[in-house]
C-alpha cells in the first residue's frame, strides 16, 4: 500500500516536472528566462519586486535553509518533519515574505513538494540556489524554471552569465523604497569566472565579477530614485570569507563564549568549521564601500547559527530546517529578519525540534 501511494504521490506531479523543461520556451514565462543587463543601463524601479509594509507594522520576513531532502526523504518522515518545523514556525512568526538560502532539494519530487508546501501558505516566498541544487534533479536549469513557474514565489532567473537567481526584491512603505533585499547565487563550485579559476584557492565558489557590478549598479540605482542610500540585506548560500574573520576575532574558543567587547551584538554558535571560499572575493569590501547592506544571510553549513556584527555589517547563518543531510535536533528551525518603519533590519533565531517524527 504504502508503495502504490508513493506511486501515486510520483504520477500527480507529472505535470509540474514537465513543464520547467519547456518554461521560457513554449511556456510564455519571464521570470524563467534569463535577461539581458549591462552596468551602463538604468536602474528603473520596476526592474525588481515589490512588497508593501504596513505603516506601524514591523515586516517580518522567515528564512528558511538546507531543508535538502532526497526524494525518498520528501515523501516519507523526513519530508513530515519539515512541513511540521515550516508550519509551526509561520504559525509563530507571522512572516510576510518566507526565504530559503540554498540547497532546497535533492530530485524532482522534493522540489516540486518544497514549492508546494511554500505556495500552500498563500504568502509570497523567494530562494537563492545552494552548491547541491541540481544534483538530484536533471540540472540547475531545471530547479530554477521549477520555482519560477510556482503560484507564489517571487524567484527570476535573472542576469545571463551570473549564475541562476539574482535579483532583487523591495520593501516599500507609503511608496517609497526603505529596505532591499538581495538574492544572488553563490554557485556550486568551481567554474570558469568563478572566485576558483584561480588555482591558489581551493576553497568553495562564491560571487562573480559581473555579480559585484550588478550588486553596485543596483545600490547607486536604488539610491537615486529614493533620494539616500536605502538599507538592505543579502541572501545567499555560502558565506563570504569575512564570516571566517569574524568568529576568528569575535568568539573565544577556550571560554566558549563572545568575548566581552562583542558579547552585547552577537549571538548563536558554531559546531562545525565555517566553508567558504579560501580569500575574499572583495564583496564584503564593496558593501562597506557603499553603505547599504547592513545584513548578509547564508546557509550551507548545517550546525551554525552564528550572527556577529563584525565591521558594521551583521554576518548570519541562517538556522537550519529540518533534518535533511546532517543536521542537528536543536539546531533545527528558522530564522526572521524584522524590518522595521525606518528600513533598519533585526535578526532572531527560532528553534523547533520536531525529531520525535523521526522515531
Amino acid at each position: 500500500m504504502e508503495t502504490l501511494r508513493k506511486i501515486l504521490a510520483y504520477v500527480l506531479i507529472i505535470p509540474q516536472i514537465i513543464i520547467p523543461f519547456f518554461s521560457g520556451w513554449l511556456i510564455p514565462n519571464k521570470s524563467a528566462k534569463f535577461e539581458k543587463w549591462n552596468e551602463n543601463q538604468k536602474f528603473e524601479r520596476s526592474y525588481a519586486a515589490e512588497l508593501k509594509k504596513e505603516k506601524g507594522k514591523d515586516f517580518v520576513i522567515l528564512n528558511l535553509t538546507d531543508v535538502q531532502l532526497s526524494d525518498n526523504e520528501a515523501y516519507g518522515k523526513y519530508g513530515e518533519m519539515a512541513k511540521a518545523v515550516i508550519d509551526e514556525l509561520v504559525e509563530e512568526t507571522q512572516p510576510d515574505l518566507i526565504t530559503v538560502t540554498g540547497d532546497n532539494g535533492g530530485g524532482c519530487y522534493s522540489y516540486i513538494s518544497l514549492s508546494n508546501w511554500l505556495d500552500s501558505y498563500d504568502i509570497p516566498w523567494a530562494l537563492v540556489m545552494g552548491n547541491h541544487d541540481g544534483a538530484g534533479a536533471p540540472n540547475e536549469t531545471w530547479c530554477s524554471r521549477a520555482v519560477a513557474c510556482s503560484k507564489n514565489g517571487l524567484f527570476k532567473m535573472g542576469p545571463k552569465s551570473m549564475g541562476y537567481g539574482n535579483y532583487i526584491i523591495n520593501i516599500t512603505e507609503d511608496d517609497k523604497i526603505i529596505h532591499t533585499l538581495f538574492m544572488m547565487d553563490t554557485h556550486s563550485g568551481a567554474s570558469a569566472g568563478g572566485i576558483n579559476a584561480d588555482p591558489d584557492n581551493v576553497g568553495y565558489d562564491h560571487f562573480w565579477e559581473p555579480q559585484l557590478a550588478w550588486y553596485k549598479w543596483a545600490v547607486n540605482g536604488i539610491s537615486e530614485i529614493n533620494g539616500g542610500v536605502v538599507e538592505s540585506t543579502v541572501f545567499m548560500h555560502i558565506p563570504v570569507y569575512e564570516y571566517r574573520l569574524a568568529w576568528a576575532s569575535h568568539y573565544d574558543t577556550a571560554t566558549n563564549s563572545y568575548k566581552p567587547e562583542y558579547a552585547e551584538d552577537d549571538f548563536g554558535v558554531n559546531h562545525e568549521g565555517i566553508c567558504s571560499p579560501e580569500k575574499s572575493n572583495g564583496f564584503f569590501d564593496l558593501c562597506k564601500e557603499l553603505g547599504s547592506t547592513k545584513n548578509m544571510i547564508c546557509g550551507h553549513d548545517h550546525v551554525n547559527c552564528s550572527s556577529i556584527l563584525y565591521e558594521g555589517i551583521c554576518l548570519s547563518y541562517g538556522v537550519k530546517t529540518g533534518a535533511g543531510c546532517y543536521w542537528e535536533p536543536e539546531m533545527s528551525g528558522g530564522t526572521t529578519i524584522t524590518i522595521s518603519d525606518d528600513g533598519s533590519a533585526t535578526v532572531q533565531h527560532h528553534f523547533i525540534d520536531k525529531s520525535d517524527y523521526l522515531n
